[in-house]
């Protein structure tokens, strides 16, 4: 079966309408256009993010079903406590952004290659500089041992990956980070695709148009200036 996608222009940042996205492959939306801050802007504005692989063409998407952490539903077990009190663990912000990037492109066991390609590291790296996307670690002592990353949409985090080195890092970043926004009055993270380990983790699903509307709500709402200010930030986990 042969598909019609639209292509995007090179100089426009127009993009087709997310709900005339296709059902199969779910929630592809449009190729070409480039990674630019100010297309990546746009598209997240608009309910759409990148995401292929080298040697595809740069394909863009809004899938008919997101994943999302409504603010509250993110917390740490007791198992959880125990491991971050054992290890000492502590977290910090937008501190080392371009190694928590690298970090999630790292081969890992059973998955073949990225699509965090060399090209969506530097596009999101000039997402961060330009205070757009942000990082929130997790150390060791003076080690990166797990983080995450995404994209600041007025009061909504869209979330991009994740990574450990140690058990349970990405998961104690993904509870931090839902309690260090709530300290802000914020809460809602946007995960994009429904996991398995999401869903156990507390995420619920919504459908593109209840989605769009929650993006359309909170990208009108202001965020703290001091939301994202690199360097260490207490933790929250104990409070659990």
């Amino acid at each position: 079966m042969t598909l019609w996608l639209p292509e995007l222009d090179a100089d426009s940042l127009w993009f087709p309408a997310a709900e005339t996205a296709l059902r199969e492959p779910d929630g592809l939306l449009a190729f070409g256009g480039d990674l630019s801050v100010a297309r990546l802007q746009q598209a997240y504005h608009q309910g759409i993010f990148p995401w292929f692989r080298d040697g595809d063409p740069l394909l863009w998407w809004s899938p008919g079903t997101r994943a999302v952490f409504r603010p509250g539903s993110l917390h740490a077990g007791r198992s959880l406590r125990k491991d971050w009190q054992k290890h000492q663990y502590h977290f910090s912000c937008d501190q080392a952004f371009p190694a928590v990037i690298a970090a999630c492109a790292a081969p890992r066991a059973r998955q073949r290659g990225t699509w965090i390609s060399d090209d969506i590291q530097q596009a999101y790296i000039a997402l961060h500089h330009a205070g757009v996307a942000h990082s929130l670690e997790v150390w060791q002592q003076d080690r990166l041992v797990g983080g995450l990353y995404g994209v600041q949409v007025g009061a909504l985090f869209c979330g991009e990956s994740m990574f450990n080195l140690v058990p349970n890092a990405a998961k104690l970043a993904l509870v931090q980070l839902q309690h260090y926004l709530q300290s802000f009055g914020l809460g809602w993270i946007d995960c994009q695709l429904p996991n398995a380990f999401l869903l156990q983790c507390g995420a619920s699903t919504q459908p593109r148009h209840e989605y769009l509307q929650l993006l359309q709500q909170q990208a009108s709402q202001p965020i703290p200036a001091s939301l994202w200010q690199t360097g260490a930030i207490p933790s929250l986990i104990r409070a659990q």
